[in-house]
This record gives structure tokens, sequence and C-alpha cells, in this order.
């Protein structure tokens, strides 16, 4: 494989292809409620939003029942 030509095309390729965190196992499903947003905080930025996979490290099928109960927990309005 030849090198990108340019130095922002290396960048770009390396972004695009950078290994993902590691799998993160501590987060019971059973706790993921919208009545408990102690532990839904944890995936959320300071001003609410929701954090990407990539960065939280959590499964694809994990992290739409958190994006689901965060959303609930707005609803409810026991998150910002």
């Amino acid at each position: 494989m030849s090198e990108p030509k340019t130095i922002q095309r290396r960048i770009n390729f390396r972004k695009a292809n950078r290994q993902m965190t590691r799998r993160r196992q501590d987060i019971p499903v059973e706790q993921l409620l919208p009545t408990n947003p102690e532990i839904l905080s944890k995936f959320t930025t300071e001003t609410g939003k929701i954090l990407p996979r990539r960065v939280t490290g959590v499964s694809a099928k994990l992290h739409r029942k958190i994006n689901n109960a965060i959303k609930q927990s707005r609803a409810i309005n026991l998150m910002p």
C-alpha cells in the first residue's frame, strides 16, 4: 500500500482507521433506566450532549439502550 499524497490526507486516513477504545464491561444493563440519571450522566457531556460510541467504548446494542434511556429521561425532566 502506498502512502497518501499529502500530509492532510495521511492525517485523515489515520483518523478514519484508528482503533476503537477498549470495550467497557462495567455497565450493568439492568440499571440503564430512565429513572436513574446518575448512571446515564456518565454518557453525556456537561452541556447535555450524548457521547458517541467511539468515546464511551460500549457496544452498538448497549449504546442504543443508553440513547433511548437518556431521551426518555429528558422527556420526564430528570436530565437536561
